[in-house]
């Protein structure tokens, strides 16, 4: 497992499909709803609908504690990706992008 903590997109398969993955949001402070989680995009390749993982804030930004680095690795990205799938996620279908929140695993 390759972790990837300064990149911010990569491809994993999963079931023998490949997905792209890309960070759309670090964990930032909102003044309506405080701290959110990162969000990663994705996108299985050759398919037209993605979806958004939304991930919790993580415990030290809650505690008060500066922010570390992310930590993005191939099985956080594949577990998200099959926690999408069977929440109905369909890759194949049309429309907007569905957002899914996981935890701080992706699960």
């Amino acid at each position: 497992m390759r972790v990837a903590m300064h990149s911010s997109s990569g491809s994993v398969d999963v079931d023998g499909f490949t997905y792209e993955w890309e960070l759309r949001r670090e964990p930032q402070w909102s003044d309506i709803d405080g701290w959110k989680g990162m969000a990663i995009a994705l996108l299985q390749k050759d398919m037209q609908r993605g979806a958004l993982l939304e991930f919790p804030p993580p415990k030290r930004l809650l505690k008060g504690l500066q922010r570390g680095r992310l930590q993005i690795n191939d099985a956080m990205i594949a577990r998200g990706i099959r926690a999408a799938l069977e929440a109905g996620w369909e890759p194949g279908s049309r429309g907007k992008p569905m957002v899914f929140t996981v935890d701080a695993d992706g699960n």
